[in-house]
């Protein structure tokens, strides 16, 4: 079981790859990969329960680094479903407040929750100490006060702690997600300077050839070594340049169909790079 429980981690991120470039709308990839995450998970669950796991470092692995991978991203795309479902018309007063009233929230729910707790140190730490303690089925030592969560979860296929892994996942990837809404000045996941250091930043360019652009640089598997999806390398030029981008999807779709050449701004980026090339010799 080990190497197809292992293989798991590998599936959910092709899927990931494949839904993010086969739309640029999050409420459709969210709900789409909440799906298919939901649908694993159940899976997941059957063969375990009917087979179980061949040793004890197999099952810790399992519900210390694997399980809370999926239920840490399952938990992050629900919830951005959620919010994207729930939140005002783009931009604006209100879309920005929305947005800031959720990440405070959940600065609020880490610092209430999460950082002061026994297991969070434990995890950061990255000790192995209690792991049979804390990640093998039917070691829950009610005694320590647990949180009444407890009490709802399925002990065939969870020891709790691994919830908990998932929730700090969970979280970790909402803070990124909702500082780039916010456009705030801290460091996100794209690691891109703040709106006021990049403010003389601009595209003069056309949409369709920032566009263009942006798909080349996913279909050569650049960023983050061919990774990251469409969207979220869309997001980070959007961030850049404070342009939006639009139904990007639906845009290189038109690309495809152009007469004469489909890649029109390549085309001129390759023919201005040699003629600077020829001029610097010169």
């Amino acid at each position: 079981m080990e190497r197809s429980l292992d293989n798991l981690l590998i599936e959910v991120k092709e899927y990931e790859k494949k839904v993010s470039g086969e739309t640029d709308n999050i409420i459709e990839e969210s709900y789409r990969i909440t799906t298919y995450l939901r649908e694993l998970l159940n899976s997941v669950k059957q063969k375990i329960v009917v087979e179980g796991f061949k040793d004890d470092t197999e099952e810790i692995n399992f519900f210390k680094n694997i399980k809370p991978q999926i239920l840490g991203k399952l938990i992050y795309y629900n919830k951005v479903f959620r919010i994207e479902t729930s939140c005002p018309v783009n931009n604006g007063k209100m879309y920005h407040t929305f947005f800031s009233n959720e990440l405070e929230d959940l600065k609020q729910e880490y610092n209430d929750h999460i950082c002061n707790s026994d297991f969070y140190r434990y995890y950061r730490a990255r000790r192995t100490d209690r792991d049979t303690e804390y990640f093998k089925l039917g070691k829950i030592n009610y005694h320590n006060g647990l949180n009444s969560f407890v009490f709802e979860i399925d002990t065939s296929f969870s020891t709790y702690y691994d919830y908990k892994i998932a929730r700090i996942i969970a979280n970790e990837l909402l803070y990124a997600y909702l500082l780039a809404k916010t456009h705030t000045d801290h460091k996100t996941e794209f690691m891109l300077q703040s709106p006021e250091s990049t403010k003389e930043i601009f595209w003069t360019g056309s949409k369709n050839a920032l566009i263009e652009l942006i798909y080349a640089l996913h279909a050569s598997g650049v960023i983050s070594h061919g990774k990251i999806g469409i969207r979220k390398i869309s997001l980070a030029f959007h961030i850049l340049f404070r342009i939006p981008l639009g139904d990007i999807h639906h845009a290189f779709h038109r690309m495809k169909d152009r007469a004469g050449s489909r890649t029109t701004f390549l085309d001129q980026l390759k023919l201005a790079m040699e003629e600077y090339m020829d001029k610097d010799l010169a």
